[in-house]
This record gives structure tokens, sequence and C-alpha cells, in this order.
């Protein structure tokens, strides 16, 4: 089977032009067939602030009301999708910027109100995945660049990153051996949060378990393992967490991150 790398960037290397130029140098030069789901980062605040449109989050997550969803159409699927897009162009590398609605590559379902209503917010399974669509556009050689938006009904729908991330890798898994890597601005997933050196190398189902039970991971770093764990549930061959700037030893054998199988 073919490799293919599923590679989320988020945050803090968005809002950094110089980390995300150099992020984007590394990731043109993968020699293999590649997918990028990036975040928005702050850059809708910034934007929101300007037009008078208040960011609002319960516990850390936007709560995406009409003004603030197409606040992030605008943003998320418009300016940085086409700037990263752009960019990578300029490097050789044939990418094509997209959301979930275009070519139906990810159908969403709104997500119902429960005890908080997070508005205009999507949610996925890797049945939701256009894969067929996706493996032709992988196999021209074209490299699909998503924004963090779905859709439903004819509406765009705000959805987590690291989810799409997650679920485009369960879905192409019949079709490609997957590593999924997750970038972010640590090492790796710590033992001990206030110990930079102490990365985990390697990491399965049983060990999480156990530096679980002993209280290892903080808060911020759970939902990354969760989702890491159920993509190797659902066959993804690897799950890789690590630093952005660590990208290329990271698609290699002798990885600077944490290196989750199952």
């Amino acid at each position: 089977m073919n490799k293919l790398y599923i590679i989320k960037i988020g945050g803090n290397v968005l809002d950094d032009e110089k980390s995300l130029n150099t992020f984007l140098n590394d990731f043109a030069s993968i020699q293999a067939p590649k997918i990028l789901v990036h975040g928005g980062g702050k850059i809708a605040t910034k934007i929101g602030d300007k037009l008078g449109i208040e960011s609002k989050y319960i516990d850390g997550r936007r709560i995406t009301d009409a003004p603030t969803r197409d606040l992030v159409t605008m943003v998320y699927g418009g300016l940085l999708n086409k700037q990263i897009t752009a960019h990578l162009q300029a490097l050789h590398c044939n990418a094509i910027g997209v959301t979930g609605a275009d070519g139906n590559l990810l159908k969403a379902v709104k997500r119902p109100v429960g005890k908080i209503d997070y508005g205009f917010a999507g949610d996925i399974t890797s049945e939701d995945v256009n894969s067929t669509f996706l493996y032709f556009l992988l196999k021209q050689n074209v490299v699909p660049v998503f924004a963090p938006l779905t859709h439903a009904r004819g509406e765009i729908l705000n959805t987590n990153a690291d989810t799409i991330a997650s679920v485009l890798a369960v879905a192409l898994s019949k079709h490609f051996d997957i590593r999924l890597i997750f970038c972010f601005e640590k090492e790796g997933v710590l033992k001990d949060v206030n110990d930079s050196k102490s990365v985990i190398r390697n990491l399965n189902g049983d060990l999480y378990a156990k530096l679980l039970k002993e209280g290892s991971f903080h808060d911020g770093i759970l939902p990354k393992l969760e989702n890491a764990l159920a993509a190797i549930r659902s066959g993804v061959k690897e799950v890789l967490i690590g630093e952005h700037s660590h990208l290329i030893a990271n698609t290699g054998y002798d990885t600077k991150g944490t290196l989750i199988t199952a």
C-alpha cells in the first residue's frame, strides 16, 4: 500500500508568519501523497474584533452564531486557506484549497442542542468523507488543503480541525498506509508537563491507559490523544504528535515526537 501523510497544523503556527512559511516549505518538500488540514488560529478573532463580531467561547470551544459562521467562512475558507494554497503553489506543490462543501468532501450533521448550543457547529464521522473523490485527487498528484469547515443542508458549519484530520485518516485507511501527524508547539506528548525533555517516544493503548491512571496527561493533550487512539482503533496505521519544526523528521523512521501505534 502507498504511504499517505495527513498533517494537521493549528493555532500558534498559523498566527506566526515566519513559523508558517518554514512549515509550508517543509510540507511542500515531502515526496509522497499528502493532505494538509489547518485550523483557524487567532486570525478570525482579530478580524471579528475589527468588524464588531464578538468571539464567544465555552470550555475553550467557539460558539458559532450566525455572524461568527459568516466570519469563519470568510477567514478560514477564504483568506487563510487561499494564502496557504498560493504559498504552496509557489513552492511547486500542486495544492487545492477546499472546505467540506467542495466536491461534497465532508458532509456533516449540525450539532444538536444539548446543555450548550454551539450554533453552526458540524459533527462528522469517517462515513461522511467522500473518499472516492479524495482518492482520485491524490492519484492525480493534487494536494488537498482543508479549511475547518463542513456542510449540511445547504449550510456551512464550523468543525474542529483535529476531528477532520482524524476522520480523513480513518476513511482513507482502506486505500493507504497512513501516518496522521498532529503538529503543535511541543516536541511530543510529555510524561511530565513541566519537563520538556520527558517526551514519550512510543505509545499504544495499554501504555496510554496506564499513564492516564497515573495522572500523566494534562487536559490540553487529552483530546488529541483520544482522537489519535480512536483513529488507530479504526484502522489508521500510525499517529504522530510532534513539534511543527520537526515535520521532516516526523515523516521518516527516526521520529522526534510521540509515535502512536496499535
